[in-house]
């Protein structure tokens, strides 16, 4: 079985943000960091060369195939920021119309500024998938 491209490595998180040249970008990062530091209570991690992940579970799909990925995790890319909710968004309807100005994919939050964005929304979206993340699977 083929392993995850995306793994988790020893590159350091505190160099990868400080490379970021918006400033703005740069300083929405650390927020986003600092929300995902308090609600998995892990350090961050890089993931791949341009995802900060903190956690980590277990999963594990009727086919065999299995692995571990970050609980919760985040990547400051030239377009936008993306924030990665590993459960998807179909349990955080409330949340969601609460939330402001983005778009998602399966499990992926796109947003453009932090300002877009109600901050206190975006820390209790993070918080809740972390629980229901740990609700679900095996979580370091």
């Amino acid at each position: 079985m083929a392993e995850n491209k995306t793994q988790r490595n020893k590159a350091s998180v505190t160099a990868f943000l400080s490379a970021i040249e918006d400033r703005q970008k740069k300083s929405d990062a650390k927020k986003i960091a600092a929300m995902m530091r308090r609600a998995s209570g892990s350090r961050a991690s890089m993931w791949g060369t341009a995802i900060v992940g903190f956690g980590s579970y277990h999963y594990k799909y009727a086919s065999g195939r299995e692995g571990d990925y970050f609980l919760v995790g985040f990547s400051p890319r030239k377009q936008n920021l993306v924030v990665y909710i590993m459960p998807g968004f179909k349990d955080f309807a409330v949340l969601m119309k609460k939330l402001g100005k983005y778009k998602t994919g399966k499990s992926c939050l796109y947003i453009n500024k932090l300002e877009d964005v109600d901050e206190s929304i975006l820390e209790q979206l993070i918080d809740r998938s972390v629980k229901l993340m740990r609700k679900r699977y095996e979580t370091k």
